[in-house]
């Protein structure tokens, strides 16, 4: 079986790889010409060096069908995506271009070049935004950011491929899922970072956004096993990709704080005028800084992932917990 990931460098694209090699799988990662030579190192690193590197970018079309023309896939993971929701409000264009137009390029490139490959795009929870909880294949779905925006129109191409061309087009509807992979300017890692040297006195202090968000976590390298179940059925569909619980930015802060083995409390204010100080030494070391907060802010996310559960038979096996140690040891280990 042979597989094309677009997005290979990134934290899905390698733990995919992995698990698609481990499982058997030819695997080709395709490759913008502009990726740093660190990333595109770090993912052979990553993966063992058993991915095929090609080149290629999803916004040139000419470049994906010469992609899927060299790798012949049987399978397509498009994973490729303008991925940080609050750069999305900064270059809405550049987002709709990736997300929408790129996801376009994939699916046409593999409807005329490997007409009997199987499609997975990786569509998100944002396509929900303010859909009150819990989230579900037939919730309907009210975006609040340029990037889940974009992510529709990706999720709505791969339905109508599916409908109209007679496509194996599935959707992923993965909720939020992070790793020690995690690229540094997400919340999440960057929390652990931060948390890893402030331990050390490599930084003083961290700033965040809204820290009552509530999200539906879960670990990227359990994720990646239900894309390859979503692909291997028989039935193309959409799937969505949860654990069904939700916890806060703040839990997700107390958690990392409680395994670097630092005792934080809050100062009991609200908004921008919370901190969080190391009891300890009683200096400040989180800040709330409205820099941070969305334009529109998207208050609760959990997903319900009965329908995969009940189907494929998947379930998360990582919990929150291990999720966030997993996290600290590696950047812990960075830090010292």
């Amino acid at each position: 079986m042979r597989a094309l990931i677009t997005g290979i460098t990134g934290q899905d694209g390698g733990f995919l790889a992995n698990h698609l090699t481990d499982n058997g799988y030819e695997v080709y990662g395709l490759v913008r010409r502009s990726s740093s030579s660190h990333s595109v190192d770090l993912m052979k690193s990553r993966t063992g060096g058993r991915v095929r590197v090609v080149c290629g970018d999803v916004t040139d079309y000419q470049s994906i069908v010469n992609a899927v023309s060299e790798s012949k896939p049987d399978q397509v993971y498009n994973l490729a995506a303008q991925s940080h929701v609050g750069d999305s409000f900064n270059i809405p264009a550049y987002t709709s271009h990736v997300n929408g137009i790129g996801v376009l390029n994939v699916l046409e490139a593999t409807r005329l070049f490997a007409p009997c490959a199987r499609f997975y795009q990786a569509s998100t929870s944002e396509l929900f935004g303010r859909t009150p909880p819990p989230q579900s294949e037939e919730s309907i779905m009210h975006p609040r950011s340029p990037y889940g925006v974009a992510k529709l129109h990706g999720f709505w191409s791969v339905v109508n491929h599916r409908e109209s061309r007679g496509m194996h087009a599935s959707n992923g509807i993965l909720f939020n899922h992070e790793s020690e992979y995690r690229g540094h300017d997400f919340v999440t890692r960057k929390i652990t970072m931060a948390v890893a040297r402030i331990k050390f006195g490599k930084q003083d202090r961290l700033s965040l956004g809204n820290l009552n968000a509530k999200r539906d976590w879960g670990y990227a390298g359990d994720y990646v096993e239900a894309m390859r179940l979503i692909v291997e059925h028989d039935r193309p569909g959409d799937w969505v990709v949860a654990t069904g619980t939700t916890r806060t930015v703040r839990d997700f802060l107390e958690t990392a704080f409680a395994y670097a083995g630092m005792e934080v409390e809050s100062n009991g204010a609200a908004g921008t005028d919370e901190f969080y100080f190391d009891k300890k030494t009683g200096r400040p070391v989180v800040t709330v800084d409205p820099a941070f907060y969305r334009p529109s802010e998207v208050d609760v996310l959990c997903g319900d992932a009965s329908k995969i559960s009940s189907t494929l038979g998947w379930k998360p096996k990582t919990t929150f917990d291990d999720m966030v140690r997993k996290m600290m040891e590696n950047d812990l280990s960075n830090a010292r």
